[in-house]
């Protein structure tokens, strides 16, 4: 993962890229590149019968083209700072697919649901028992990465079959926008300002910010002083750390399940997205204890691959399992250990959607990923796809 100011000044590139294109036909300046444009299916016959006025060329762009040399002077520089080149075309596509696509799957699933064609009772209830209930992750910002990085990893792995020379500009550039935004929502939770900078993507509906602005005050437009804490740099660098070896492990994971088949998979469910819940052992309840005596036992599972945010030798792994986190994935306790009878059919359709989202995307032409229709490549709601292709 490259530091952010690095991360942030090469797509700085894509901005002045996007600057110099408009000053040139974008034929002549991206010869021998792939070009991408959301809209595919105008044809130059089309345009002209439309009746619409031509946009007049500028001046940069009628000095250039009245001097060949001055033009062949411009495209110099332009591919010696690499613009129009696919590895920035590659950066500016791969923003939109993160955006508009992984980053925006969790709150579409709950959006769907909250506000589809179902009735209101139906909608909350299917959304509570996917990744709320089902699934128990909290509405916390580390679900939101959970869910995310998982529907990142679903777009790696059909980028990786694009024509190299473009696949692995893609795979880096939505790696890298990635955590440029998972950083810049660190920072608003761990490092919030009055006033808030603009996200650099959106505000998620997914999870709570503690720092955030009330709602009211966001209506109304009054501004009250707040004190709010800032957490030091070095809490974000690490939590920066352990989230990179979550994104690692998660890929490395499901990459070996899609070698080794379903069964492998939903292990592989089981630990990154559901917690590993009940790793060490299912908690019974004892028969005359009492309730509260029964719901004491704290544990969860730690999963340290060390190197980068803690040395594994000093961990203490007893007294880190039963030290409650704040993540609230954990395991159940001993009155609530019914809930592990739902997890068989959960990691069943979260292993059918992974299967079915790949399949999906293998037909999506090469082409409409890197500069056609992106809505082809919009994910389906998990147990939306589930029942379809339970009917089928």
């Amino acid at each position: 993962m490259l530091p952010r100011a690095l991360l942030l000044r090469r797509l700085n590139a894509v901005n002045a890229s996007a600057r110099l294109r408009s000053t040139v036909k974008p034929a002549r300046l991206t010869a021998g590149t792939v070009r991408h444009s959301s809209n595919t299916s105008t044809s130059p016959s089309t345009s002209k019968s439309s009746g619409e006025p031509t946009q007049q060329s500028s001046w940069l762009t009628r000095q250039i083209e009245s001097s060949p040399a001055a033009k062949n002077a411009f495209l110099g520089i332009a591919k010696v700072l690499g613009y129009g080149s696919p590895k920035q075309l590659a950066a500016r596509r791969a923003f939109v697919l993160y955006e508009k696509i992984a980053a925006m799957t969790p709150d579409e699933d709950k959006a769907f649901w909250l506000n589809g064609e179902h009735n209101f009772m139906l909608k909350l209830m299917v959304v509570l028992i996917f990744w709320y209930k089902d699934c128990y992750l909290p509405p916390t910002f580390q679900s939101w990465f959970t869910v995310t990085n998982l529907h990142v990893w679903l777009l790696t792995v059909r980028l990786r079959a694009l024509p190299a020379e473009h696949g692995r500009h893609y795979i880096q550039a939505l790696i890298d926008h990635f955590f440029i935004d998972v950083e810049d929502r660190v920072r608003a939770v761990l490092q919030p300002r009055d006033p808030q900078p603009e996200p650099y993507t959106f505000e998620s509906t997914f999870y709570v910010n503690p720092n955030a602005l009330p709602k009211d005050e966001a209506e109304s437009g009054e501004k009250r002083k707040r004190k709010l804490s800032r957490a030091p740099d070095r809490i974000v660098t690490r939590q920066m750390k352990i989230f990179k070896e979550q994104w690692a492990g998660l890929g490395l994971a499901f990459d070996l399940a899609l070698v080794q088949g379903d069964e492998e998979l939903a292990a592989a469910i089981w630990r990154n997205l559901l917690g590993a819940r009940g790793a060490q052992g299912i908690e019974y309840p004892a028969g005359n204890a009492a309730p509260a005596t029964q719901n004491a036992p704290f544990r969860r599972t730690v999963n340290l691959v060390g190197g980068e945010v803690v040395n594994v030798e000093k961990v203490d792994f007893e007294k880190e399992a039963t030290t409650d986190d704040n993540s609230g994935v954990h395991d159940f306790p001993p009155t609530e250990v019914d809930k592990y009878l739902t997890y068989p059919q959960v990691m069943l359709d979260l292993t059918t959607y992974i299967r079915q989202e790949l399949a999906r995307l293998d037909k999506v032409p090469d082409h409409d990923i890197m500069e056609g229709d992106w809505e082809k490549l919009r994910f389906t709601r998990v147990l939306e796809g589930v029942k379809k292709s339970t009917k089928q």
